[in-house]
């Protein structure tokens, strides 16, 4: 899995605990919504600035994102 593979999921996941939609995390974070579902496809590339962006609206640190974490079979 590359890291825009990891950073699709992680985004996702992290999205989805916060019971946030698409758009409202693209409201939060300044960006399209369209844009937000291309990362989470793994269609585009972030910018650390991207990155960081998202971060804040979810209210993480950005470097968890970007963690690739041991696949469990529990998820």
């Amino acid at each position: 899995m590359d890291l825009k593979e990891i950073f699709a999921t992680n985004l996702r996941h992290a999205r989805n605990r916060r019971h946030l939609t698409q758009e409202e995390l693209a409201e939060r974070s300044g960006l399209s919504s369209r844009y937000i579902g291309a990362i989470e496809r793994a269609d585009v590339s972030a910018s650390v600035t991207v990155l960081g962006r998202i971060a804040d609206a979810l209210g993480m640190e950005p470097e968890v994102l970007i963690r690739k974490v041991k696949s469990s079979h529990s998820e």
